[in-house]
């Protein structure tokens, strides 16, 4: 059976008031991929999700923006991947990760959810598996876990802001390989990688 990446998940919330914000850091990761895909996105009511098909390489591509805000993101991810008949281990998810600093983005392979809402829906409609790999794209913690609402749905500085760019630029660079297959030296190639500043 083909193991290859196929669906490639953003977590963010829709709306123009959560545009830009540290918790859309997985819709941004997707909007880059699909720009550098020449991907065009479409709605799907059904799905309460927005989608489009690209090529990475040699190898075709979903991306997927469920719209239904981040607590109820896995919907949209079962319904595709039940679909397609996709296994957890051929989604990546991206997502916003508390416990990296901006500038910083890492792939991993399966785990828990950390307590991200998102994460945690998604595991929870794939039948509690986690076996999805994972692109954490880091913002920081506010310092405080009562500050954490109100820091992922604010807008980060533009410095941060900038870091936050470049580290989702090195990640894209590498989504290619990984879905190619060679998923430890694209994790390994994107380790290395931090934007001046972080």
């Amino acid at each position: 059976m083909d193991s290859s990446i196929r669906l490639i998940v953003g977590l963010g919330n829709p709306g123009d008031q959560y545009a830009g914000t540290r918790h859309n850091a997985g819709f941004a990761y997707v909007d880059a991929l699909a720009r550098a895909g020449g991907g065009n996105w479409r709605h799907d009511r059904k799905l309460a999700a927005d989608s489009c098909e690209i090529r990475l390489g040699q190898h075709p591509v979903w991306l997927l923006k469920p719209m239904s805000f981040m607590n109820r993101s896995g919907r949209a991810v079962a319904a595709l991947a039940n679909f397609y008949k996709w296994t957890p281990e051929q989604i990546l998810v991206a997502h916003d990760e508390l416990d990296l600093p901006p500038g910083v983005a890492r792939f991993k392979k399966a785990g828990g959810h950390g307590g991200h809402n998102g994460l945690r829906d998604i595991i929870a409609h794939l039948g509690n598996q986690k076996d999805f790999y994972r692109v954490r794209v880091g913002i920081g913690h506010p310092g405080h876990a009562r500050d954490v609402v109100n820091y992922v749905l604010s807008r980060a500085a533009p410095d941060e802001q900038k870091q936050t760019e470049l580290a989702i630029e090195a990640a894209v660079a590498e989504t290619a390989l990984a879905v190619a297959g060679s998923w430890e030296k694209a994790m390994n190639r994107l380790h290395t990688f931090r934007a001046e500043g972080a």
